[in-house]
């Protein structure tokens, strides 16, 4: 499609598919931060979704790849600190229940 605007002419492309899949996986990636040790399965497809969306941007410049970068961005490091903190949780929950032994 083609529009004039001002003097000078405006390509409209479609919607660059790489960049909806970046902003879905850093949706799918920031909600993945609210269950524990799904933050694994947000890692995953934060780092997808970065990569997707870094593609879609050298391709067809958009705010929507911007957006899919900085989601998926904020998502893969909350994730990561989530699932370290999941982690340090349990080691150390399972490192005390070996004091409790006098308790059986």
């Amino acid at each position: 499609l083609r529009s004039l605007v001002g003097s000078e002419m405006c390509i409209r492309d479609r919607t660059n598919g790489m960049a909806v899949a970046s902003l879905v996986l850093g949706i799918v990636s920031a909600v993945c931060i609210f269950f524990g040790y799904f933050a694994f399965i947000g890692i995953i497809t934060g780092i997808i979704g970065l990569i997707l969306g870094i593609m879609a941007k050298k391709k067809q410049p958009c705010g929507m790849a911007t957006a899919g970068i900085v989601l998926s961005a904020v998502a893969l490091g909350l994730c990561v600190i989530t699932f370290i903190a999941c982690f340090a949780c349990t080691a150390c929950a399972l490192g005390s229940a070996g004091s409790l032994s006098y308790l059986a």
